[in-house]
């Protein structure tokens, strides 16, 4: 069982290499990716399931045990995030197979695309599987370096520029990890995340406090919490949409991941966090209110994006199971419904041949399919009953309501940017779908890969978008089974032993 946690990385890093081989033939390469994503989506059921009937399931690479050798844990919650990180991959996957087929035909193959997205992927699963500081910074520099390969693709000069605010941004944060990882090296002696449960709570508070803040400075960027968003709203948007839906559904969540799991291994708190709460409510009003400033579709998409990282911070202030459960079946609701959301928009812009709202109008009549494929994903990032969004949010505000007064007054703030998210989803239904049918526009910029063939989508686009809302409704109708694994993820993760003691034995 153990050598399974490993499979996550390696099969893609192979599957990779084995598309470079294969540059010559598109159909090669495209079976590649889709069976290797598939094999790692089995791989981590399997894992999820093994880690919620015996514990964590643990694999000491090389042979050396922690905290001396490198680990890869898959306890509950980060086999469950690994299973559907992978499942939205394999689909946006599917996705700009068929975006790519209906731009460059049936037998154009790449040399950089397959590889570079099966490479995203390995650092996403290390991220997910790594038991130490140091291999967390290999999987975040390895998503970044991929990412930045797939945001500059036939590229233009707005593009460049998105693309240089992203990379600067992305290697200030790495250059912070980095050094917080130096600092706790120096004051502990290790860099393992079980051994640093026990050693981090022997420093003096003051210290303790200030490696806290380096960490939730140095993942709030990579999650792209207020103060410190602004860079994405300017980057995701300039990306083709396979790309985008890929970003943010799993780049800024790994990012919270990372949070969850040092905060409350590493640095646990004894009550709701002061700190935490302030900046959830900032997010959630700064990016629903940004939101409403947006006349284009994927900016608009972007700073709601931004928003609802702060439910995730919310759970997470809270410092209980309630909340850290909460905060995990949020996660796994926001992978899916974002990712979606993004495609659908690829789908819009390229039927209209724009990204701005007010250029658009009447869409409902000319693809009802597309409105419903919109519609759904939006009713759900609101929170209307019954969907996962609602889900997730009552397990958020229920965390909340118990967790004191001033996580009571949060909560309100987790209601009001749900009703200016649904107000923002309503300008964007009745400018987009409603009203006098517009005429699409011509693309600006046929070179490249952002708003190309205008009024043309493969069936693959459209299968790929309609599995993932199929699976966004099927976090829904299986809340029961699934909170009752996020509830017992969040238990964990404050009691700590189950991972240490899996981990150091």
């Amino acid at each position: 069982m153990s050598t399974l946690v490993t499979l996550p990385v390696l099969l893609p890093i192979l599957g990779a290499a084995l598309t470079v081989l294969a540059a010559r033939s598109a159909r090669t390469q495209r079976l590649i990716g889709i069976v290797v994503l598939a094999a790692v989506s089995v791989v981590a059921a399997v894992l999820l399931v093994a880690a919620d009937r015996t514990g964590p399931v643990v694999a000491e690479l090389g042979g050396w045990p922690a905290p001396v050798g490198i680990v890869l844990v898959a306890d509950r919650l980060s086999a469950l995030l690994l299973l559907i990180s992978t499942v939205v991959t394999l689909a946006v996957l599917v996705y700009a197979i068929g975006q790519r087929i209906s731009d460059y035909g049936r037998e154009t193959a790449s040399t950089t695309f397959h590889p570079i997205f099966l490479l995203l992927s390995t650092g996403v699963s290390l991220a997910y599987l790594t038991g130490d500081l140091f291999s967390l910074f290999v999987a975040f520099e390895i998503m970044l370096a991929a990412s930045y390969v797939l945001i500059t693709r036939r590229t233009n000069a707005s593009r460049i520029r998105s693309g240089m605010t992203y990379v600067i941004i992305s290697l200030t944060s790495s250059l912070l990890f980095l050094t917080t990882i130096a600092l706790v090296y120096a004051a502990t002696g290790t860099v393992n995340l079980a051994d640093l449960a026990g050693r981090v709570a022997a420093l003096p508070e003051g210290l303790r406090t200030l490696l806290s803040m380096l960490t939730i400075v140095t993942f709030g960027i990579k999650a792209a919490m207020v103060p410190l968003h602004f860079w994405l709203p300017d980057s995701y948007p300039n990306a083709p949409a396979p790309v985008t839906a890929l970003f943010a559904g799993l780049l800024t969540k790994v990012g919270v991941y990372a949070l969850l799991r040092t905060q409350t291994l590493v640095f646990p708190g004894t009550g709701p966090s002061t700190v935490l709460l302030v900046l959830a409510v900032l997010t959630m009003v700064v990016g629903a209110l940004g939101a409403l400033a947006q006349d284009d579709l994927n900016r608009l998409l972007s700073f709601l994006l931004v928003s609802h990282i702060g439910f995730m911070l919310f759970g997470l202030a809270v410092y209980d199971a309630r909340g850290a459960g909460g905060t995990a079946l949020y996660i796994v609701h926001h992978i899916t419904v974002q990712a979606t959301l993004f495609l659908v928009s690829g789908l819009i812009t390229r039927r209209t041949g724009t990204v701005s709202i007010d250029a658009m109008g009447g869409l409902a009549r000319r693809s009802p399919a597309l409105a419903v494929l919109f519609a759904v994903p939006a009713l759900t990032l609101a929170g209307i009953p019954p969907t996962s969004g609602f889900v997730a949010k009552l397990a958020l505000l229920q965390a909340g309501a118990t967790g004191g007064a001033a996580t009571a007054v949060v909560a309100g703030f987790v209601v009001l940017a749900s009703l200016l998210t649904l107000y923002a989803m309503v300008r964007v239904w009745v400018r987009v779908f409603w009203g006098t049918e517009k005429e699409p526009l011509p693309d600006p910029d046929p070179t490249d890969e952002l708003v190309v063939g205008t009024a043309r989508a493969s069936r693959p686009m459209y299968a790929a978008t309609v599995a993932l809302v199929a699976v966004s409704t099927a976090i829904a109708v299986a809340a029961g089974p699934l909170s009752a694994i996020t509830e017992q993820a969040g238990a964990d993760l404050m009691a700590r032993t189950p991972y240490i003691e899996a981990v150091l034995g």
